[in-house]
């Protein structure tokens, strides 16, 4: 059954992966995630429309499961101690290791974008991608969880894809990956209001 098949682009091929639609998720146990500040809110209504694609936005790169994690650590912290957000505002972060990292997770409303918290899966890529691309690994894994969120009717089959500048006063998600993301199948112009 064609929908219950992964569709990725590999090193500009495309390969389907039957029934392994989801990337490898670490955990918030495993990735050491502080608890929430409060009750996380949940999304209204899923399946939402929109995947919204962030970057880290310095120069702290990461490709083993350890220094990964490390960062998304760094991020939570961040989030929590200085932007006095109850949690980490991403709802995945995705590492060159190839790995996908549990933020707030599918059921969670983010705070990565607020034109689009409600109504979106907000993908973080570990990394400042102004001047170059993530890695295929990268990529790929977050492929790979849109399709996942698809299939698990947490984004909706007929999604819009947006780079975080769609939404607000940002240079997120720096200007090669947003370069990239307009060539992604689904990405759609404009701005949110």
């Amino acid at each position: 059954m064609v929908s219950s098949l992964c569709v990725l682009l590999l090193l500009g091929n495309l390969f389907v992966i039957g029934n392994a639609a989801c990337p490898t998720i670490i955990s918030r146990s495993q990735w050491g995630a502080r608890p929430p500040k409060g009750t996380p809110t949940k999304l209204p209504s899923p399946p939402v429309p929109y995947a919204v694609i962030h970057h880290g936005g310095s120069n702290a790169y990461c490709s083993t499961q350890t220094s990964c994690a490390a960062i998304v650590r760094s991020y939570q912290n961040h989030h929590i101690d200085t932007n006095g957000w109850n949690d980490i505002g991403y709802n995945f972060v995705v590492g060159e290791d190839g790995n996908v990292y549990e933020g707030r997770g599918w059921d969670n409303f983010g705070a990565h974008e607020p034109a689009y918290n409600s109504r979106s899966i907000g993908i973080c890529i570990i990394g400042d991608f102004t001047a170059r691309l993530p890695n295929q690994a990268a990529l790929n894994a977050v492929r790979q969880l849109i399709q996942c969120g698809v299939e698990k009717n947490k984004i909706r089959s007929n999604y819009s894809l947006k780079g975080h500048r769609q939404g607000g006063s940002t240079s997120c998600p720096g200007n090669r990956l947003y370069q990239e993301l307009t060539t992604w199948p689904r990405w759609t112009s404009g701005r949110e209001k």
